[in-house]
């Protein structure tokens, strides 16, 4: 008789405007369902979280579930804690990076609050490869401390994040790396004229984020002297789409097609395969967002990320890539020559992602083994929980 698991996916939204959010949830999920196979099991997903937009391509192996709900919940009439009692095992992404207290308070209360209603199931809750940390209030440190330790499993993607889950006393925690390396895309073509691609953060360009790095005027500078250059075609894309979320990328394109006219303003992606697939057909990237860095390293692609925290600088720097601006101790001068003199040695480049790809590969190699055993302890461990054939 073949095994079946129902695997409850928090935090993991398909279509969200996000794209780096977008590309976790079909990513981590088809490694799942890889680790699955491996293991002689079935399995079903169910999202819990963030609702997914009308109308978006999602894997027919999945369902849509529903948005946590206090006022459910407090009403006893909560479909997300039904639903979550009626899974096997819950993976939960966290978003990427949203175990955390630096987005405030409503944010974390939303993060630890539905893992709590998780291990308070019963239900096996295991955290995917993220960035955890860091927890500036002591009361959020402490609770996050106790789900962290309550968890089946915690992964984390960098060695940053490793630390300080160790730190808090974490004993389960293993490290892999992003699981949005794995996202799939579609080869590109044959290349013409070279093209370089800018994906601006609305988010940075605004100063939402303290830090040394002029960012607006980083991206006026190189895109003027690439202009000067002219040998290369200058294309601005966005990694977070709309008009109406805070931190958005296309308000700041549009500026910034109007003001260099000589750019081109490619069109939103409808989804983070998408973005990858026209991403690995460019000859050079530079990216404000983390995902959008990912995209073009795992496909190949010479990039340049503009690492505004801890998550991008540990992400790369365990992979021995080291072409990244600091944003955080870089100055404008300083930024501006790197990403310069990286597109003139893009060839280089290139082969420093080879190498780092392959380190890649390897870490979600070995993620997908440990998940392979961990949902087969899943079944063994929890017999009257496994989902039988109807």
């Amino acid at each position: 008789m073949k095994r079946r698991l129902r695997v409850g996916l928090l935090w993991h939204t398909f279509g969200h405007p996000n794209l780096g959010v977008d590309a976790l949830a079909r990513a981590n999920s088809a490694l799942i369902r890889r680790a699955a196979a491996m293991a002689g099991i079935e399995i079903r997903f169910i999202t819990l979280g963030t609702p997914t937009r009308p109308g978006i391509d999602v894997p027919p192996d999945v369902e849509i579930g529903p948005h946590p709900s206090i006022r459910q919940a407090l009403r006893g009439r909560s479909r997300f804690l039904a639903e979550v009692r009626d899974c096997d095992v819950v993976f939960d992404i966290g978003e990427g990076d949203s175990f955390t207290d630096l987005y405030g308070a409503r944010r974390f209360a939303f993060q630890a609050g539905t893992k709590l209603a998780v291990l308070a199931t019963g239900t096996p809750l295991v955290l995917s490869p993220q960035t955890i940390g860091p927890f500036a209030a002591p009361h959020h440190r402490a609770l996050a401390t106790s789900i962290l330790r309550r968890a089946k499993a915690v992964h984390t993607r960098d060695h940053l994040s490793t630390e300080f889950a160790e730190a808090l006393g974490v004993r389960q925690v293993k490290e892999f790396t992003d699981t949005a390396f794995a996202l799939p895309y579609e080869p590109p073509g044959p290349k013409g004229r070279p093209r370089i691609a800018i994906n601006v953060s609305g988010l940075l360009y605004a100063g939402g984020v303290s830090m040394r790095l002029d960012y607006r005027a980083l991206t006026h500078s190189i895109i003027e002297a690439f202009s000067a250059v002219g040998a290369a075609e200058i294309c601005l894309f966005a990694h977070v789409n709309g008009t109406n979320l805070p931190d958005t990328d296309e308000p700041a394109i549009d500026l910034l097609a109007r003001r260099f006219p000589q750019t081109m303003r490619i069109q939103s992606f409808t989804d983070s395969t998408a973005a990858k697939t026209f991403i690995a057909g460019v000859d050079f990237v530079v990216a404000a967002r983390m995902h959008a860095a990912i995209a073009a390293f795992s496909s190949g692609t010479p990039v340049v990320p503009i690492a505004y925290s801890r998550k991008v600088n540990g992400l790369f720097a365990g992979l021995d890539y080291a072409h990244f601006v600091d944003a955080q101790s870089d100055d404008l001068e300083r930024a501006t020559a790197t990403i310069l003199a990286a597109f003139q040695q893009r060839q280089q480049l290139a082969q420093a992602v080879a190498v780092g790809r392959q380190v890649a590969e390897a870490r979600l190699d070995a993620y997908v083994d440990e998940l392979a055993l961990l949902l087969d302890q899943v079944v063994s461990h929890h017999p009257n929980r496994i989902h039988e054939p109807a």
